[in-house]
């Protein structure tokens, strides 16, 4: 097949979108002509053609939006099977989402009033009118498209908020690629930590994500002054864009934490991180379904996670077998706790790792990427 693949940022250190979009093509570029179109490009793979397209304007984001979708739609209106996007643009064949729908953020839970105040306020902002007309473009039904939710959870909100997308939708998660796990876990986690500068003694918590806000690093920042640094020697690395490191290092130091808590910066490859681990705590207050938790088991780490329905995985995860789940990712003194357990109870790591390595050798890209090839081919019969 010829396959374009849409997605403005083609980047490895970028979110979970990207991550995703880069790991499928990566997989359907074994057998299929693939063609990314992009805005930013940091990625070479053997049998992939890149087109690095012309960002426009960066502000207001809602017209450079606009300009991707247009010179997209130009440039893959022939010559394709398939144009699969993981962008809001009205046209494409398969449509890939990722985060919850733009109406589920404005009108979720509103009535009465607050929904017309809500409407209002669509109705005399360009950026928001922009945004829904693209989307509903994007889910209209039609039997020429089908549309790709990263979870189950991501899948039922879609439905609700544009009904007749029951038929187009097939939920395809995230995977990974098993890594190699040295028998030295306890050396290869002290050359990463060396590599990394963090402590070469004691415990680390994990934490990764480029909206720390969103991803719960305060409530975890808490947590840690909560549970003290103790025996275990507590400590937290944080992975993930530094635009919020001023306000998340103001707070270490309002908490007396600072000395505990080292920032990563952005990484182009995780895998360091992860061996240099411990566990990973990921008190998201939303996410879709959440790659780093998938990434963490399949390198062996215990993980505290949100539960549902904050965070998409944690549908499949079991309480206490596969993970830890936080009923409220707002609630440090409940992510101490889990923190506390997990710290005590060695025999709870162990059974957490092997759960987890588990489930994650069940979740793979190829799988995904074999999943993404059956839909395709649903698509042009």
């Amino acid at each position: 097949m010829r396959i374009a693949v849409l997605s403005r940022f083609f980047v490895s250190n970028g979110g979970g979108a990207e991550r995703y979009a880069i790991a499928i093509v990566e997989q359907l570029a074994a057998g299929n002509d693939v063609h990314v179109f992009a805005q930013e490009i940091s990625h070479s793979y053997p049998g992939v053609t890149y087109h690095l397209l012309p960002k426009g304007v960066k502000r207001p984001r809602w017209v450079n939006q606009l300009l991707f979708a247009y010179r997209t739609w130009r440039a893959t209106r022939t010559g394709f099977d398939i144009v699969y996007s993981h962008e809001n643009v009205w046209h494409g064949n398969v449509q890939a989402a990722h985060v919850l729908p733009v109406k589920h953020g404005l009108f979720s839970g509103r009535e009465g009033v607050a929904l017309w105040l809500k409407w209002l306020l669509v109705a005399t902002s360009p950026r928001l009118l922009t945004y829904l007309l693209l989307e509903r473009m994007r889910f209209a039904p039609s039997k020429n498209r089908r549309i790709v939710a990263s979870s189950r959870a991501l899948a039922t909100s879609m439905q609700h908020f544009y009904p007749g997308t029951e038929q187009s939708i097939a939920v395809i998660n995230p995977g990974v690629d098993m890594p190699d796990l040295s028998s030295d876990a306890d050396g290869e986690r002290a050359v990463a930590r060396k590599a990394l500068r963090l402590p070469l003694e004691g415990t680390c918590v994990l934490f990764a994500g480029n909206d720390f806000r969103k991803k719960g690093l305060p409530a975890l920042i808490q947590a840690l002054a909560q549970v003290g640094e103790g025996s275990a020697g507590l400590f937290l690395a944080v992975a993930g864009n530094t635009a919020q490191r001023e306000a998340m290092h103001a707070l270490a130091i309002e908490l007396g934490v600072v000395e505990r808590v080292y920032f990563l910066g952005s990484l182009a490859h995780m895998d360091v991180a992860y061996r240099a681990a411990n566990f990973l705590v990921h008190p998201t207050l939303q996410d879709s379904y959440a790659m780093v938790v998938l990434e963490a088991m399949a390198y062996g780490l215990p993980v505290i996670v949100s539960a549902s329905p904050y965070c998409g995985i944690a549908d499949d995860l079991r309480d206490g077998l596969d993970a830890l789940l936080i009923n409220d990712p707002q609630d440090a003194s409940q992510i101490a706790s889990h923190l506390r357990r997990l710290i005590a109870d060695p025999a709870l790591q162990v059974a957490l790792a092997s759960n987890g390595l588990s489930f994650a050798s069940s979740h793979t890209w190829q799988a995904a990427g074999d999943a993404h090839e059956r839909l395709f081919a649903e698509v042009l019969a």
